[in-house]
């Protein structure tokens, strides 16, 4: 079973500090391109980053990778968020990444999942069957304006660790 104890509303103060350190240390582009987690809850996830010079291709626009970057972060804290701290621990891995690019990025884009609850039952899908799971997670990346600017749609692979 999910521990539900260990799944937690977190405010955005705490989110902002403790992010900003998972970023130095587990994923330092992500730090260094200024990705933001600005909201997580048991139902979604809003992922933000800026156009800046860092970040920029030749067509003046947001660089695809540091959007898919912030798109697969959408999931990836949905993820952690039901598999952090369960016992025995849960493997998770992207098995496929699209991606549909509408308008140009050129300036914060912010991705949104809304899959937290259907992550959640797979993940405890997991956990009671001890199979592998695959579920597909989408993420829309809006500009500032709230134009849809790209779609990205992952393929999650997770299974529960054996005890050892």
């Amino acid at each position: 079973m999910i521990n539900d104890d260990k799944v937690k509303h977190v405010q955005k103060s705490s989110i902002s500090f403790k992010f900003k350190l998972f970023l130095l240390f587990k994923l330092p582009m992500g730090f260094l391109c200024g990705m933001r987690i600005k909201e997580l809850n048991n139902e979604s996830c809003q992922v933000t980053v800026p156009y800046k010079w860092l970040n920029k291709n030749p067509f003046k626009s947001t660089f695809w990778a540091v959007l898919g970057m912030a798109a697969e972060m959408n999931g990836a804290a949905l993820l952690l968020q039901y598999t952090q701290g369960q016992t025995p621990s849960i493997s998770t891995y992207p098995v496929t990444c699209e991606a549909e690019f509408i308008k140009k990025a050129t300036d914060v884009t912010t991705f949104t999942c809304h899959d937290g609850l259907m992550v959640r039952e797979k993940v405890k899908e997991a956990m009671e069957t001890g199979e592998g799971i695959r579920f597909e997670t989408v993420m829309n990346g809006l500009n500032q304006n709230g134009d849809l600017i790209c779609k990205f749609k992952f393929l999650w692979s997770i299974k529960s660790r054996t005890r050892a």
